[in-house]
C-alpha cells in the first residue's frame, strides 16, 4: 500500500512538471545532462589554501604546579612558571582576484598570524604577505610573489545582482580534506542579524560551508566572484544549509584600498539611526515595517547639509531600498568618497528625496595618540581623543565624544579593558580628554574606580 501511495505521487509529481514544463523537454541526451563542471574548471584555480601560524603564550605549569596552594611554597619563580610559546595553526580559505597575486581571505583566518603561507590550486605553496586586514569588514588582502607568471584569477561579479534562488557554488578547504566544491542556491540577501562584522549584510546560501572553507569563494554560473564565504550557522559545527558569504561589492571597496597601499577610508553619514519597528511604523502609516530612522545627525552630518532632520524615515539610497539600518550602513559604506548620491525618504507622510554628497569622516579634534604608561590599570593602552574619524574606524557611534581605547598592547590594561572601550570617568574625574585622563591617573592610588562605555553600555569598575 505504501509503495502504491507513493507511486500514485510520483506520477502525480511528474505530470505536474511535464504540464508547467511543456515547452521545455529535453530532446536529447545532452540536453538532459546538469553539470558544473565548466564552471568548476573556470573558478577552482583561482582558490587557494591559506595557513597562519601564531605563536600564543602558554603557562608551561603543569599538575601540582597549577595549584594556588602549591604556589604559596614553591613561589613563582622557577623554570615552570615561565610561559613557553606555542605554536597556533590556523587554516582557511582565499581567492586570487587579480592575476599579480593579490588573494583575498578572511581576517580571522589570519589574525594575529606571523607566518602566513598560501598553497595553490596545483599545491604549490608560496609565503604571503598581508598587505591589508579591515577587522570591520573581516576581510583581509595577501600578497604572493609568482615572479613573471600570470596567475588564475576570479572576476568580481555585481552581487546586487543576486537574487534568491540563483545557483552558486562554494569552493573552499573544508576540514583541511582539500579543495571542495558544494552547491546550492542563494537562499536570502540582506542577512543583518548575523552579529560577525560590522558591517552586518550577508548573503545566505544553502551551498555546504564548513570549518576551513573561510575565505573562500562563492560564485555564480558565470563564474564571476559573487561572495567570501565567512560563517555558518551551526550547533555541531558542521553545515546545515546555512551559510553566510560578505557581498562581493564590499570586498572590492577593501581590494581597491589595498591596491592603492592607502587605509581603508569609506563614506560617513554622520547619522545615528534605528529600524523602523512594528509600532514604529503604524504611529507613521507605513503598510509595514521598512527603512532607517534617523534618531540624530552629526552638525557635520552630510545628510544635515542635504537637509534631513531627526524623524525622517531613510527609503532607499540610490535606487537600493533600504529595509533597515544596517543597510543603510552597508549602502553608504560600499559607495565611494566625493559621490553624489539620490537619497529617499519620508517626512510628514510625504516622500521626498534629496542629493547627498558622500564624505569621509572629519578629524573635528586632534588625536593626541598616548600610550599609558605608569603605575596605574591603563598601563599599556593607546588611548586618543574622539572624533568622527577616529569613531569611524572604530565602529563606535560618532556622536561619542572623550577619550577611547585605540589599542590595547599589553600591560596591566590588557587584564581589563577592551579595544574601542570610551573612557567617561576616573575616580569621579569626567574625562573629556587625553590630557584630562593623563592628570587623572598621574595620582598613584590604591584603588581605582572607572565609568566606561563598551559597546553602548555604560559599566562601573573599581580596582584595587
Amino acid at each position: 500500500m505504501r509503495w502504491l501511495i507513493a507511486l500514485v505521487f510520483t506520477c502525480f509529481a511528474l505530470s505536474g512538471s511535464v504540464a508547467l514544463a511543456e515547452t521545455a523537454v529535453p530532446k536529447s541526451q545532452v540536453q538532459m545532462q546538469l553539470s558544473f563542471a565548466p564552471v568548476v574548471k573556470m573558478t577552482a584555480p583561482a582558490v587557494v589554501n591559506v595557513y597562519s601560524k601564531t605563536l600564543a603564550a602558554q603557562d608551561s605549569r603543569q599538575g601540582l604546579f597549577n595549584d594556588p596552594f602549591f604556589r604559596q611554597f614553591f613561589g613563582e619563580r622557577g623554570n615552570f612558571s615561565r610561559p613557553r610559546k606555542q605554536v597556533e595553526n590556523s587554516l582557511g580559505s582565499g581567492v586570487i582576484v587579480d592575476a599579480g597575486g593579490l588573494i583575498v581571505t578572511n581576517n580571522h583566518v589570519i589574525r594575529g598570524g606571523t607566518d602566513i603561507r598560501v598553497v595553490l590550486a596545483d599545491k604549490r605553496e608560496f609565503e604571503a604577505k598581508l598587505l591589508l586586514a579591515d577587522e570591520r569588514s573581516d576581510l583581509a588582502i595577501l600578497k604572493i610573489d609568482a615572479g613573471d607568471e600570470e596567475l588564475a584569477a576570479l572576476p568580481f561579479g555585481d552581487s546586487d545582482n543576486l537574487e534568491v534562488g540563483d545557483l552558486v557554488l562554494a569552493i573552499g578547504n573544508p576540514f583541511g580534506v582539500g579543495q571542495t566544491v558544494t552547491n546550492g542556491i542563494v537562499s536570502a540577501l540582506a542577512r543583518t542579524q548575523v552579529g560577525i562584522s560590522d558591517y552586518q549584510f550577508f548573503i545566505q546560501t544553502d551551498a555546504a560551508i564548513n570549518p576551513g572553507n573561510s575565505g573562500g569563494a562563492l560564485v555564480n554560473m558565470a563564474g564571476e566572484l559573487v561572495g567570501i564565504n565567512t560563517a555558518i550557522f551551526s550547533r555541531s559545527g558542521g553545515s546545515i544549509g546555512i551559510g553566510f558569504s560578505i557581498p562581493a561589492n564590499m570586498v572590492k571597496t577593501v581590494v581597491q584600498s589595498a591596491e592603492s597601499g592607502t587605509k581603508i577610508q569609506r563614506p560617513w553619514s554622520g547619522a545615528n539611526l534605528q529600524d523602523v519597528t512594528a509600532d514604529i511604523a503604524e504611529s507613521l502609516g507605513f503598510a509595514r515595517p521598512e527603512g532607517a530612522l534617523v534618531a540624530s545627525l552629526h552638525p557635520d552630518s552630510p545628510l544635515l547639509a542635504a537637509g534631513l532632520k531627526r524623524g525622517d524615515v531613510i527609503l532607499a539610497l540610490d535606487g537600493h531600498p533600504v529595509e533597515n539600518a544596517k543597510e543603510f550602513n552597508y549602502r553608504v559604506a560600499t559607495s565611494k568618497i566625493g559621490q553624489e548620491s539620490i537619497i529617499e525618504f519620508q517626512r510628514d507622510g510625504k516622500a521626498r528625496e534629496a542629493s547627498i554628497r558622500l564624505v569621509a569622516a572629519p578629524e573635528t579634534t586632534e588625536r593626541a595618540e598616548t600610550l599609558m604608561e605608569g603605575k596605574n590599570p591603563l598601563q599599556g593602552m593607546v588611548v586618543a581623543n574622539l572624533s568622527p574619524a577616529v569613531a569611524e574606524e572604530l565602529g563606535v557611534p560618532s556622536s561619542l565624544s572623550g577619550v577611547v581605547a585605540l589599542e590595547i598592547k599589553g600591560g596591566v590594561a590588557k587584564r581589563f579593558f577592551r579595544k574601542g572601550d570610551i573612557l567617561l570617568e576616573v575616580n569621579g574625574v569626567s574625562i573629556a580628554s587625553v590630557d584630562d585622563l593623563q592628570r587623572a591617573v598621574a595620582a598613584d592610588e590604591s584603588y581605582w574606580e572607572f565609568e566606561i562605555n563598551r559597546g553602548g553600555r555604560k559599566l562601573q569598575m573599581t580596582l584595587r
